[in-house]
């Protein structure tokens, strides 16, 4: 990856967490809008706008440094675990989803009972498979557990400071822009550094 293509990657990772953060605001925290739409004051409106936006730049570059770190930490352990790598990240992905669901009721006990919990790790855990479904069949299906293991571990992980606070709102506002980006990340790389998958070349020679 070259210097240029990687600022055009992470400039277009910013504008991509901004824009998420600002029309996912628009859903969810429409309390913070509604002062000043009547009456209408623009000014105010985009100073709205504009701390959204900064949000959305801080949770771009988490996802960034959660991607670079990831490709690290996936280097480091087929190296380190061998065969068993797949185990092990298997492994830690049921133990994410079984945070999510356990030990943030424990933290968050409330009279709705346990079910509720099961809601996010659902909605992320189809989420990823859907995305580690297409990485899969545009690289190869070796492909299909590293990127589930990044979009359900690693997002988690940057996830981290809204789960802390247990705020609805927050979590909605931090866990869209992060999705968008890492898989942008994760669907994008293969293109930039020109990998084809193996079957399609196969197809193209034949053909």
């Amino acid at each position: 990856m070259t210097i240029r293509v990687w600022i055009k990657f992470f400039l277009t990772l910013l504008a991509i967490g901004a824009l998420t953060t600002v029309v996912t605001s628009f859903i969810v925290s429409t309390h913070a809008y509604a002062p000043f739409l009547d009456p209408f004051n623009a000014w105010e409106l985009l100073g709205v706008i504009l701390w959204y936006s900064g949000y959305g730049l801080v949770y771009s570059v988490i996802a960034q440094m959660g991607f670079f770190a990831y490709l690290t930490l996936h280097q480091f352990g087929k190296g380190f675990f061998g065969y068993f790598w797949k185990h092990a990240q298997v492994i830690m992905i049921l133990f994410t989803l079984f945070e999510l669901v356990y030990l943030r009721y424990h933290q968050d006990a409330g009279p709705e009972g346990l079910w509720p919990y099961f809601i996010a790790p659902a909605l992320l855990s189809i989420f990823a498979y859907a995305i580690a479904k297409i990485k899969a069949r545009e690289t190869h299906p070796r492909a299909f557990l590293p990127a589930l293991f990044f979009m359900i571990v690693v997002t988690t992980i940057e996830w981290i400071p809204t789960l802390r606070t247990g705020d609805p709102e927050w979590l909605v506002l931090m866990v869209v822009p992060l999705l968008a980006c890492n898989t942008y990340q994760l669907l994008k790389l293969h293109r930039i550094v020109g990998f084809t998958n193996p079957e399609d070349a196969g197809s193209n020679q034949k053909a």
